[in-house]
């Protein structure tokens, strides 16, 4: 009985033939040796007798010995697989050669809880139809090859039962639950009616959809058709709880002499009878080997958005599986390929529609066909479609980010020496105009590489508290140069204007940007409306891959009758160097920058467009709302002052700097103004300089980031113990974009990358005044 023993029980202890021949012999040579003292013989004999007894017990105790060396190490090796067993995971039982059961683990108990049976075949019963011929065959094939295993569809699901030979003859059994059928989806979940069938005809399991329609559990094809054998591809009748139904039965053989037997309800209409498949509530296409689409259902038309595909190939319905159609066709009608699902996008105009297609084998008339199960995908793949555009955007900003960091210190480096070259030529000079344009061109690039780091909102911003009417009143005379004289420029304001605060000359940027793209998208001239409103959002907007909060917004529009973007060009539009001008016309960048802006400031960006209609732009902007920090800010910002101009070459400059080119320029530039300078490459030797208590500085101008230690880092430890030094930290990136390394230290200013002889000297000179 399974319940009555909760681990693998010890072996009983039964003597071999080997122990009693052995026991026969030791007493044998104990007769022999006490012979000569029990009976009257000559001297001789006795001696004789003696000696074969003592010779019979010598090898004797030595096969004894061997013996128990040999019993030691088997009762190990049980002992061994005695603890595994009882720590499996899975249900595992000793049996004899009759299926009785002598043991069982822990988890058998657990998971047949209540079975009442001695024998293994007892105990799956509630889990196999009729397991003593699954149990059958297992053994006998475990007798021929040492294990065998099988895998049983059942109710549950799939069940995987093991066994393995042991050496007295006994054997070790492991019932394994494997959750779902190897499809990818529980047979009990398929929307389709479907039974597995034994070799012997019985029932092994029925999804749910099978027991629906039956009405009850049957055990057997006699009791559920009213004729046998069962004719695939032909209407049958079976029995069911509320009387005879005709069925259009498919079946798909599994090997073992199992198969699977798939049945749709037949309706009957005016035209005479037709199959349900027309009117099952799940997309199906029945499919032949090569391609040709036999028929489709109503609801697979409607999800495939055509009216007619008999004699289609599938190929022309739907595309994306990345290799031929007909070969994964092929492949899974010869039973080859694994039965999984595939996603694919449906081949249609209208509207991207993607669905997930699960393929099964079904015989009908001798023939092999197919049958597709679709499922409408398209929320699944948007969704995964706008998680890898939010992690590619990502990606590219932090790249975008580090490109700008070292195309900064190359630019400090050309622009500054030069810099350096200029002070030493004047105009009439033949070298000065190309140094002009050398100095112009790494002025371009520097504006391009800013570009990038509004892209990975890098940037410094200066936000301000702005009127919309009144920004775009100061540029609506820059605005109406940009677009010529084939275009015309319409300002159309709401007459209850909110504040909003932003970067001024940010803001105008990304209104040039969009009126420019605007201006190129009407070549033969148009009208460019740019409208103004105050939006109040009582629940959240959801647009594309953003969520707009509740509340008052600010929204600016630049619309215009122009081209359009075609809907599969419309999600790229704001990603990096992605342009549909010509070469020369444009870097790709217009966008990417007006969108790390707009991010930047709190806003939000989105876009609409028509081929051949046009396009619009709508910005959102947080209404500002004044507080008691802003007002301070507001209050004390016109109060500042500008510093009188101090003298030059007066003060000791510490110059950390770990680009050698960018330390050789700004150390000759502070030379150059009279500065006395000490180099470092690294903070730490920085650190070590000023160990030096004779030692006096009066401005540290120091990089950010560096190899090992940072800028802010090395400053903070040097402060220490000369805490009234002055500070000026310089950088590849911008001001508020080095997150644990934010340089929040007191009698400290930020100067960026790129910077011009002038302006360094100008900042350490202000730092001293």
């Amino acid at each position: 009985m399974i319940g009555r023993s909760s681990s693998i029980a010890p072996s009983l202890k039964i003597q071999t033939p080997e122990q009693a021949r052995l026991a026969a012999t030791f007493l044998l040579s104990a007769l022999l040796i006490v012979l000569p003292w029990l009976l009257p013989v000559p001297e001789w004999i006795g001696r004789a007798l003696v000696a074969v007894g003592l010779t019979l017990g010598g090898v004797s105790a030595m096969i004894l010995i061997q013996t128990r060396v040999r019993m030691g190490a088997r009762t190990m090796a049980s002992e061994l697989l005695t603890g595994f067993i009882d720590k499996d995971a899975s249900a595992s039982f000793v049996t004899d050669e009759d299926g009785v059961i002598h043991a069982c683990n822990t988890a058998a108990l657990k998971r047949f809880e209540g079975s009442e049976s001695d024998t293994i075949s007892g105990t799956l019963r509630s889990v196999l139809a009729n397991p003593s011929a699954v149990l059958f065959r297992l053994q006998s094939r475990a007798k021929l090859e040492g294990s065998a295993r099988e895998d049983i569809v059942t109710r549950r699901g799939n069940v995987r039962i093991a066994v393995h030979e042991m050496a007295n003859g006994s054997f070790l059994w492991r019932v394994e639950d494997m959750g779902e059928r190897p499809s990818g989806r529980t047979a009990d979940a398929s929307p389709v009616p479907m039974i597995s069938v034994g070799r012997t005809g019985a029932v092994l399991f029925m999804n749910e959809s099978a027991r629906s329609l039956i009405g009850e559990r049957v055990k057997s094809t006699d009791r559920l058709f009213t004729s046998l054998p069962v004719i695939p591809g032909r209407i049958n009748t079976i029995m069911t709880k509320s009387g005879p139904v005709e069925v259009l039965v498919s079946e798909h053989a599994r090997g073992q002499g199992r198969s699977e037997i798939y049945f749709m309800k037949a309706v009957v209409e005016d035209s005479g009878p037709h199959t349900g498949f027309e009117s099952l509530p799940v997309p199906l296409l029945k499919v032949r080997a090569g391609g040709e689409v036999m028929a489709v259902n109503r609801m697979a038309m409607r999800l495939l958005g055509i009216e007619e595909a008999e004699g289609v190939q599938l190929g022309q319905l739907m595309e994306g599986l990345g290799r031929p159609m007909n070969d994964w066709l092929q492949e899974t009608s010869k039973g080859l390929a694994p039965h999984k699902s595939e996603f694919l996008r449906v081949s249609r105009d209208d509207k991207e529609v993607f669905v997930q297609v699960t393929l099964t084998r079904i015989i009908e008339d001798g023939e092999t066909l197919l049958l597709a199960v679709l499922n409408d995908a398209t929320e699944l793949k948007t969704l995964e479609a706008q998680f890898v555009q939010s992690q590619k955007m990502q990606a590219i900003g932090q790249l975008a980010g580090g490109v700008a960091h070292d195309f900064n210190n190359l630019l400090t480096a050309i622009s500054g020496h030069c810099d350096l070259l200029l002070l030493r030529h004047d105009q009439g000079d033949q070298d000065y105009g190309d140094l002009i344009q050398i100095h112009e061109n790494a002025n371009r690039a520097a504006a391009l590489v800013s570009q990038l780091l509004a892209f990975s909102r890098k940037q410094t911003l200066q936000p301000e508290v702005l009127d919309v009417r009144e920004t775009l009143s100061d540029l609506t005379h820059l605005l109406n140069r940009l677009v010529g004289e084939k275009v015309s420029l319409t300002l159309s304001h709401d007459p209850v204007m909110r504040s909003i605060r932003a970067d001024k000359r940010q803001l105008e940027q990304v209104l040039m940007n969009l009126v420019v793209n605007a201006r190129d998208a009407m070549p033969h001239g148009g009208e460019i409306r740019v409208e103004t409103e105050v939006v109040a959002l009582d629940t959240a907007l959801e647009r594309d891959r953003a969520l707009v909060p509740p509340g008052e917004w600010v929204t600016i529009q630049v619309s215009d009758e122009g081209t359009g973007i075609s809907p599969d060009k419309l999600q790229k539009v704001f990603e990096p160097f992605y342009t549909t001008k010509r070469t020369g016309e444009g870097t790709g960048l217009g966008l990417s920058t007006a969108y790390g802006i707009i991010k930047q400031t709190g806003g939000f960006i989105f876009v609409d467009s028509v081929l051949n209609q046009g396009t619009k732009f709508t910005l959102y902007f947080p209404v500002y709302r004044s507080d008691a920090s802003h007002d301070v800010e507001e209050a004390v910002a016109p109060a500042k002052t500008k510093a009188p101009a101090a003298q030059h070459g007066e003060g000791v400059v510490l110059l950390v700097e770990d680009e050698a080119p960018v330390r050789a320029f700004a150390s000759r530039a502070l030379r150059m103004r009279g500065y006395t300078v000490l180099e470092a490459e690294s903070a730490e030797e920085a650190l070590d300089t000023l160990e030096d208590p004779n030692l006096s500085v009066d401005v540290f101008v120091t990089d950010v980031i560096m190899p090992g230690m940072d800028g802010p880092t090395w400053v903070r430890e040097a402060l220490k113990t000369r805490p009234g030094t002055k500070v000026v930290f310089v950088s590849g990136y911008s001001e508020g974009a080095f997150g644990d390394a934010e340089p929040d230290v007191p009698n400290s200013v930020f100067l960026a990358k790129p910077f011009s002889l002038s302006q360094l000297t100008e900042t350490v000179q202000s730092q001293l005044q």
